[in-house]
């Protein structure tokens, strides 16, 4: 699949703060023995390499955050010294900032029909 030319390299590649969060993440893993998957843990290193994301990593992000939106509601979501699991793995895709940019991403993408 060839990604579409909508978006740049360099709209593709992680901001910052989405580098800085999924960095977090891997550092609470190591901390905390927990947290994410495998696929997470990749992810992760993506992210925090500031990589550039194709459009099936888009689609993918986006679906991991709707259906791990509920997962905030869980006990210890951002706890420092005790964050949940759910917390870790939000952080190694991305965090909030990852599901804002992706959100992004993805509405440009569903404007061009992929």
């Amino acid at each position: 699949m060839i990604d579409h030319p909508v978006l740049s390299e360099a709209r593709r590649t992680p901001p910052k703060a989405v580098a800085e969060a999924a960095r977090r993440g891997l550092d609470l893993r190591d901390t905390h023995g927990r947290g994410g998957t495998e696929v997470g843990v990749r992810r992760a290193r993506q992210l925090s390499d500031r990589e550039p994301v194709s459009d099936r990593d888009i689609k993918s992000m986006y679906s991991y955050f709707a259906r791990h939106a509920v997962d905030r509601r869980g006990r210890f979501w951002g706890d420092p010294d005790k964050p949940s699991a759910g917390y870790i793995a939000w952080l190694l895709w991305g965090g909030d900032e990852g599901r804002d940019w992706v959100g992004g991403l993805r509405a440009a993408l569903r404007e061009v029909g992929v």
